[in-house]
């Protein structure tokens, strides 16, 4: 068996700290702490890597955010990966920021990342980690806030949240989306 987590974010350097990326992020400390090496595969770069006894392929979607599906989907059927085995790892401003949540399946939250995924995959049924970034502060446009990169004073806290999430990936990977759920979504 082989899972998949695909990590959400815009390829470069000029989103490399955005909070738009922090599903690139956790992917990355994923292929670091699991010493995995990023090759190109279509429209993807992938690190395969083992999460105990499981295979996991780390997915970095190179099409930009909102065509994600496109890369998603060639990856599902390139590497045989069921629906059940998939994990998306995405912001959300719909959650305080710091806070994550696992989620069995769903709608796409008005996320145009898992919108690409659902319609490129017709279906809502994979699993996803919901990173919080919170709302834009009065004033600022969404998308600028989702684009701008991380104050000095929030490096504590995303680096936290990183490291749980890393955590939580690892946990679905070897255990499944019911363990992950329970050990890691807030209260």
């Amino acid at each position: 068996m082989v899972r998949a987590a695909v990590g959400l974010g815009n390829p470069g350097v000029r989103y490399a700290r955005t909070r738009h990326n922090l599903g690139f992020c956790v992917v990355e400390r994923l292929a670091v702490d699991l010493e995995g090496v990023w090759s190109k595969s279509g429209s993807a770069e992938i690190s395969e890597v083992r999460a105990g006894p499981e295979k996991l392929l780390l997915v970095k979607p190179q099409t930009y955010m909102n065509s994600s599906g496109t890369a998603v989907c060639d990856i599902v059927r390139d590497h045989g990966i069921e629906l059940t085995d998939l994990l998306v790892v995405v912001d959300d401003v719909h959650l305080d920021a710091g806070t994550l949540r696992f989620r069995r399946r769903g709608s796409d939250g008005g996320h145009n990342g898992i919108r690409s995924i659902i319609d490129s995959l017709e279906s809502r049924d994979f699993a996803r980690l919901r990173l919080g970034v919170g709302m834009s502060p009065e004033g600022v446009d969404l998308i600028d806030f989702v684009l701008a990169d991380f104050g000095p004073d929030q490096a504590k806290a995303v680096e936290a949240q990183l490291r749980e999430a890393v955590s939580g990936v690892t946990c679905w990977a070897r255990s499944g989306i019911d363990t992950a759920m329970n050990q890691f979504n807030s209260v």
